[in-house]
């Protein structure tokens, strides 16, 4: 799952919810010197991708994704996953998508002087442009997955991806409605 997701699977603490992106963000040497609340949210991000990745549904979602797509496939998955957790938020969530994004924001100033300097900097970016609140729309999931794809050693551009979401969308959703409540339950 992305990190909306893995923020919503986190306990409700400051330290958990970052601690949960972290291993996305900086080397495991460098979380290695966290503090134990931390790595209570290290171990649940890992938990999370462990799942995730070998889940039958997501394998599905992964495959329908031709080359050069299909390499990035569990990336892909990962973002429309998360634009259907943000566009229905309120069946997840009491809480509204935009107060629990701006609580997380908070969260990383609140932790901003315990973390790797490289990962402050990122969380910093991510709330400066609202990466969270992005996913609730298909233009916010295509810059998304623009900043993505220029990431890569190869840079792809990932938005030309939203084309097979599209086309795919109620097999998608079906995985995600299949797959997501079993996360949960894996992770209670």
């Amino acid at each position: 799952m992305n990190w909306l997701a893995h923020l919503y699977l986190s306990e409700p603490n400051a330290e958990f919810r970052v601690g949960n992106l972290l291993p996305d963000l900086t080397s495991r040497a460098q979380l290695a010197f966290l503090p134990e609340p931390y790595q209570k949210g290290i171990r649940c991000h890992r938990q999370i991708d462990l799942f995730t990745d070998s889940h039958p549904r997501v394998r599905s979602c992964v495959r329908r994704f031709p080359p050069p797509y299909r390499r990035f496939g569990g990336i892909l998955t990962d973002v429309y996953f998360d634009h259907f957790l943000a566009r229905d938020w309120s069946e997840y969530s009491a809480v509204s998508l935009p107060d629990f994004i701006g609580e997380f924001y908070r969260d990383i100033e609140t932790c901003s002087a315990v973390i790797p300097a490289a990962a402050t900097q990122r969380l910093q970016r991510m709330r400066e442009e609202d990466w969270l609140g992005r996913y609730h729309h298909t233009a916010g999931v295509a810059d998304i997955l623009g900043r993505i794809g220029r990431r890569f050693r190869r840079p792809l551009d990932l938005r030309d991806s939203l084309s097979i979401f599209q086309k795919h969308e109620t097999a998608f959703l079906e995985d995600f409605l299949s797959f997501f409540p079993e996360l949960i339950t894996h992770l209670q």
